[in-house]
């Protein structure tokens, strides 16, 4: 396999000027960009190289090869930005794990990341949210249906609603 592959960007004019070509990246090389600006999973980033017109033998191999080197690990990352996500966002839980769902991370290894009680952030996000989007002069039956919308579990939701109101 040749690190890079030569096309044709356009044809040659008449008037005598050379050819130009065009380095087309390998599969191994796009992804190493792909990984260089955001983490990714396996799954996703396997998407995003056939979206390109990759072969699927030339994508497997240059994932197999950046999971060999250490460079792709749907653990760490799903741990990572999970993380990221709860400490940092106004989103659920539920919410949390659809978009890392989509992101192509497996249910299971999104479901080891969640805490065991998760009560207490559920309910000071949902807080956030409501201050955010809401007065205090608010109808609560909008606050919980704004709540409920986003994921919050119908418990969080009227503690949420009822902490707002009293401050």
């Amino acid at each position: 396999m040749s690190p890079t592959r030569r096309t044709s960007a356009e044809p040659q004019e008449s008037s005598g000027k050379r050819q130009r070509t065009k380095i087309e990246k390998t599969a191994l090389m796009k992804a190493v960009d792909l990984l260089a600006r955001a983490e990714h999973s396996t799954a996703h980033l396997a998407r995003k190289l056939a979206q390109r017109g990759y072969e699927e033998e030339e994508i497997q191999a240059a994932l197999s090869t950046l999971t060999e080197r250490g460079y792709l690990d749907d653990e760490e990352a799903c741990r990572h930005q999970f993380t990221f996500f709860y400490e940092e966002s106004r989103q659920s839980v539920r919410q949390i794990t659809a978009k890392l769902m989509q992101k192509g991370f497996p249910s299971s290894l999104i479901a080891a990341c969640v805490p065991d009680d998760t009560f207490e952030r559920e309910r000071d996000a949902a807080g956030r949210c409501l201050a955010v989007h809401f007065k205090k002069s608010a109808e609560p039956q909008k606050m919980l249906q704004h709540l409920y919308r986003r994921g919050f579990s119908t418990t969080v939701c009227r503690a949420a609603v009822a902490a707002f109101g009293e401050d």
